[in-house]
């Protein structure tokens, strides 16, 4: 019984990620889903990484945690709109969370990216379509080389990798080769940017990736 609940429920949540693409489609708007651990990073990668778009594209944040806006807060300065979903201890967004939270960004007509940044969990999230593009995994070196093969099903779902916190490489155990093998043999053609906020390394390929995104979609080539 479990399991036919189990079923629906990802029925109902694939009905409400197909009207969400539909709705971003036709906005021409890219959207990424922005998965990883908890404390891997995910909004510090999203300060540096709307700072250097600036003017490049209009972005606006769709923020998820757990209980507080203390990361939509550091973001609302950056973003065209940010918008906060409190999952009140539910581990993951669903594509319904997201389309309430998309009829709240002021800026949803206009903007060219969209950003989802996911609750930090490596695990449910990999499962629930919010309707996005691309669902891209954050990987931090403080977190040791086991992530990928741990949860494959994370990598096997993404459509990119971004490995950050590359600064601190010298003064961890992290197997950056072993990781991308790893990785490779997961999902071969996955795209993997190395990265450090902190530094700027990878940041300019990142942001790369993502207007080339945005650029594909308005060309229709998405």
């Amino acid at each position: 019984m479990r399991v036919i609940m189990g079923k629906g429920l990802l029925a109902a949540n694939a009905g409400k990620a197909r009207d969400n693409r539909l709705y971003l489609a036709q906005r021409n708007i890219t959207a990424i889903n922005l998965i990883s651990s908890p404390g891997a990073g995910k909004t510090t990668l999203l300060e540096g990484t709307l700072t250097r778009l600036g003017g490049r594209l209009k972005t606006a944040v769709i923020e998820g945690d757990l209980y507080t806006a203390l990361d939509a807060e550091r973001l609302e300065d950056k973003a065209a709109s940010v918008v906060q979903i409190n999952t009140e201890g539910v581990c993951h967004l669903n594509a319904a969370m997201v389309e309430r939270a998309m009829q709240g960004l002021e800026a949803v007509q206009t903007v060219d990216l969209l950003v989802i940044e996911n609750v930090g969990n490596l695990v449910c999230p990999a499962g629930f379509d919010l309707g996005e593009d691309f669902k891209v995994v954050l990987l931090s070196v403080a977190e040791g080389s086991d992530k990928p093969a741990k949860y494959r099903e994370s990598f096997a779902a993404a459509q990119a990798v971004v490995i950050t916190k590359v600064d601190l490489l010298p003064y961890t155990d992290f197997d950056l080769p072993g990781v991308l093998q790893t990785i490779r043999e997961i999902n071969p053609d996955l795209p993997v940017m190395v990265t450090s906020v902190r530094t700027g390394e990878g940041m300019e390929a990142w942001c790369e990736f993502l207007g080339q995104a945005v650029a594909a979609k308005k060309a229709g080539r998405a």
